[in-house]
């Protein structure tokens, strides 16, 4: 009996183990997501029925002296942010309530407010899940610096991407693609998601720039969470004599720059992956729903709590990224019926948005089964 106890309340047990900082990793990200509703709506003038933290029936809550509820949800895989004159969690607007709104009351309702005002409003979701990321690279670099290598070759794997195409120890990456690179990290981080691409690189060999295409291939890594992962890789070796492994230290200001310049990396990397997955490029596995991101909240856990802010930071800047997606009734599709309006001087029609959000709903609801089907049986 001991033992089934501690293998789910144990420190390694499924409560404490994986639930928990699942529900911590999630929380966050879904609260800073949606206080990014919140704040802007209030500035922007708009009224707040609600703030949700959750789905489905409510297990505690309370009402501000401003008449917004907030609660927390039994169903912990997301929130929202009811305004004024919506319908539902969506911000569909309900034509029944806004037509028995007070003078006052339409003043402050969602609906009725200039197209910008709803559009920063909605925007401001996902901006607040990039500025979270932005935030915590920013401490962790201030704080612990960042581990760094010279991008110089100091082994080339035999029968790799990299001895077809010609590299030799020494030489010094100098552009990726087109894109400068400075460290060696650099350097992966161009090529892990480009598997199957051939890729020019320009290198630095013997005081000459030599240019030379090579073709990343997958290979399976363990990540830092021990976690198989399939990258895309060229085949070259970096050590600490050649690299001159160190830990670069910045101020607040210089590390808030790396902060914003990496997650500029991770969105276009999440970007460039889901694109090469709609065209079946990218291995079905590297994408997780929440099984996978409970799993991973708890190996991170296991490591301490710097690895779980970490996957705080990671997994926030993906859901603002998938959040502007132009699929209603995510932000990005609200956004898109906004273009529409600014552009036609007149709102879509009901009957179109109605159609439109059937459809996105369905995309999404079959996405979120997809992946889940994926974590449990699938991989």
């Amino acid at each position: 009996m001991s033992d089934v106890l501690n293998s789910i309340v144990g420190t390694d047990g499924l409560l404490i183990g994986t639930i928990i900082p699942f529900l911590f990793v999630l929380t966050v990200v879904v609260f800073v997501h949606e206080m990014g509703h919140y704040l802007v709506g209030r500035w922007c003038g708009i009224g707040v029925k609600a703030f949700s933290i959750g789905f489905g029936p409510e297990l505690v809550g309370f009402n501000d002296r401003r008449g917004t509820r907030w609660k927390l949800c039994a169903i912990p895989l997301g929130g929202y942010v009811k305004f004024a004159g919506d319908m539902n969690a969506t911000s569909t607007p309900d034509p029944d309530e806004i037509a028995s709104l007070t003078e006052e009351e339409r003043k402050v309702a969602f609906h009725t407010q200039p197209v910008w005002k709803r559009a920063l409003t909605v925007a401001a979701g996902p901006i607040f899940n990039f500025l979270l990321t932005i935030l915590v690279f920013a401490v962790l670099f201030t704080a612990y610096g960042r581990p760094v290598a010279d991008p110089v070759v100091a082994e080339i794997m035999p029968g790799s991407a990299a001895e077809a195409a010609g590299f030799k120890p020494g030489d010094r990456f100098v552009s990726v693609d087109g894109v400068k690179v400075e460290t060696f990290g650099d350097v992966q981080s161009r090529v892990s998601g480009r598997a199957g691409d051939p890729l020019v690189f320009v290198m630095l060999r013997d005081g000459q720039e030599v240019t030379m295409t090579a073709t990343p291939r997958f290979t399976e890594q363990k990540d830092g969470l021990g976690n198989t992962v399939k990258v895309g890789l060229i085949g070259v070796v970096s050590n600490e004599q050649v690299g001159k492994f160190r830990v670069e230290t910045y101020g607040p200001v210089q590390a808030l720059g790396e902060a914003v310049q990496e997650t500029g990396h991770i969105i276009s990397r999440t970007g460039q992956f889901l694109k090469r997955f709609a065209f079946g490029r990218e291995d079905k596995c590297q994408l997780g729903g929440p099984v996978k991101i409970a799993k991973m909240s708890g190996q991170a856990a296991q490591l301490g709590f710097l690895w779980l802010v970490q996957l705080v930071a990671l997994l926030s800047v993906g859901i603002g990224f998938l959040n502007l997606l132009p699929i209603p009734p995510l932000d990005g599709g609200h956004l898109v019926f906004y273009g529409i309006e600014a552009v036609m001087r007149r709102p879509v029609t009901e009957r179109v948005m109605d159609a439109v959000y059937r459809v996105g709903l369905f995309a999404v609801l079959l996405f979120m089964g997809f992946v889940i089907y994926n974590d449990v049986f699938a991989c």
